[in-house]
């Protein structure tokens, strides 16, 4: 078993991936896709992707390195959207034909970026907090279950604050409801559609790594970062 303060190769490839789909899904989050009757946007692509990772960082490394990998993420997606605010910002060139599209899927406006960082940080941390205290009740076993609860408390979170935050007052409440319903639902058989991936993953970086963490005796202080 390593030392609990290292971290790994795996645990370092998973975080610079946990970033991405975040970095990805917000960008994609522009485009408002229907399939069949259901109309949701294309972030559901790659977002369900990002609880995923923080399901198999909880149960391999523990909850303290999934608060780690998660405040980074925040950071990665605050960056992006101070970046892309101050490129809106800039004035372009008079012959860039582009500056419409740019405006569009950078230009986020602050609302929409807080309704995002907000669900995100508690979405992820929920799942985290669920993973790890399953885990504990259950000795490690049901790893499946374990991780479907945990996705759907995270997603069902992260949909309740998001769409509220973000279009409250500008959307009747019906259809907020369905769209946070919709979006929780998908994102969850998302996760079930991918589970023997996962599990053969988890399965994979625990034996690779040597490292199955149980949070006994920890602090849940989603601040104490500096724990590991």
């Amino acid at each position: 078993m390593k030392k609990n303060n290292t971290v790994s190769v795996s645990y370092m490839l998973l975080g610079i991936l946990f970033c991405v789909c975040l970095v990805a899904a917000n960008l994609l989050e522009t485009k408002v896709v229907q399939i069949w009757k259901i109309t949701v946007t294309a972030g559901l692509v790659v977002f369900p992707i990002s609880y995923i990772i923080n399901d198999c960082i909880a149960e391999v490394w523990g909850f303290r390195k999934a608060r780690l990998i998660i405040w980074m993420g925040f950071a990665m997606n605050f960056m992006t959207v101070a970046l892309g605010q101050l490129a809106v910002l800039m004035p372009a060139a008079p012959f860039w034909e582009g500056e419409e599209g740019f405006n569009f899927v950078f230009g986020m406006a602050p609302r929409i970026a807080v309704a995002s960082l907000t669900a995100f940080l508690v979405g992820s941390f929920l799942n985290a907090y669920v993973m790890s205290k399953m885990k504990l009740a259950s000795g490690g076993k049901n790893f499946s279950l374990r991780a479907i609860v945990s996705t759907l408390v995270g997603e069902g979170a992260d949909s309740m604050l998001f769409f509220p935050i973000a279009f409250g007052g500008l959307l009747p409440l019906g259809e907020l409801v369905e769209m946070m319903a919709v979006q929780a639902v998908l994102k969850t058989l998302y996760e079930m559609m991918i589970l023997p991936v996962t599990i053969r993953v988890v399965n994979y970086i625990k034996k690779a790594d040597g490292s199955d963490v149980f949070d006994e005796h920890i602090s849940y202080n989603v601040l104490k970062i500096n724990e590991l």
